[in-house]
């Protein structure tokens, strides 16, 4: 967290005399943002720190540099939790997916919503901004008051961050660099939460068929990244123990990946593995796969 504000204290320096610089810098803080929305998502699990207020307090001011509600997004993410893979359960927390049969019984407005959220171009550029600009901006009306009111609070935050920090770089130097700062940082994000569960062989059951640990193990992908990388993402690429258990915190799934032969059973994903799952978007309920458009001629 103190590299991510370090790097907005060095752009300010930069961005009167070389745009391309304070870009640059943008970007790499967007990495480090990748790193803090993990620890703020540790702390949301109370795995970050033993002690619970601490976890709340950095949970918060994490959630404020990733323009998150810390409250509602940690009762969001655990709905997630435990209903991944549950096809009777979709629809918080997830990437919306229909199946075969949904998606052919659908009106054609559906069927174009569920096209556009699905392209690429929507999902990692147009919505990291929806998301964290817009979206999280807005409560449930399931969750409960303190998590709705949550988010109000952290509204007035961000409001508060945005005037300062206007007042302090000018309106549109802070403006375009946040929005580079949301774009990559979010995309990227989206990115792992992407592949995490959507690949071909991943784990959607009916409600009575649904079990947790075979949905952590199935349904959660092991996502072997290069060092650099699974640094700036907080190991969350160990993914598969992370649904077997929300209360180890990143530093420690690594090792427990490896202590164990059977946490190492579990699908493998790597970076060019990966971009297969930009061409998959339906549940097959047949084959028990994810499947690409291609399908529906069948």
């Amino acid at each position: 967290m103190g590299s991510y504000i370090a790097l907005w204290a060095i752009m300010y320096c930069t961005v009167s005399f070389s745009w391309p610089l304070t870009l640059g810098l943008a970007v790499l803080a967007a990495l480090f943002l990748v790193r803090v929305f993990i620890i703020f998502h540790d702390c949301g699990h109370g795995s970050y720190f033993k002690s619970k207020k601490a976890n709340n307090a950095v949970g918060f001011v994490a959630g404020l540099m990733t323009l998150t509600p810390y409250r509602h997004w940690r009762w969001q993410h655990a709905v997630h939790h435990g209903t991944s893979g549950n096809l009777d359960e979709r629809g918080i927390g997830d990437v919306w997916t229909m199946t075969i049969k949904e998606y052919k019984a659908a009106p054609l407005w559906l069927k174009i919503q569920y096209r556009l959220t699905r392209n690429p171009f929507i999902l990692f550029v147009l919505g990291p901004l929806g998301l964290f600009i817009v979206y999280q901006r807005f409560s449930y009306k399931i969750a409960n008051r303190r998590d709705r009111i949550d988010v109000y609070k952290m509204n007035a935050c961000i409001a508060l961050y945005a005037v300062a920090m206007s007042l302090l770089f000018g309106f549109w130097n802070f403006l375009w660099i946040q929005l580079v700062v949301t774009t990559v940082s979010g995309g990227a994000g989206i990115w792992l939460f992407y592949v995490q569960h959507q690949f071909e062989d991943t784990y959607w059951r009916a409600g009575d068929e649904w079990d947790y640990t075979d949905s952590a193990m199935q349904g959660s992908s092991f996502y072997r990244l290069p060092a650099i990388l699974n640094w700036f993402s907080g190991s969350i690429g160990y993914h598969h123990i992370h649904h077997l258990s929300s209360r180890i915190p990143n530093y420690n799934l690594k090792a427990c990946h490896e202590s164990e032969p059977f946490f190492q059973q579990v699908p493998e994903l790597t970076l060019r593995s990966s971009l297969k799952s930009l061409k998959l978007r339906l549940w097959d309920e047949e084959s028990g796969k994810l499947v690409g458009y291609s399908a529906l001629k069948n």
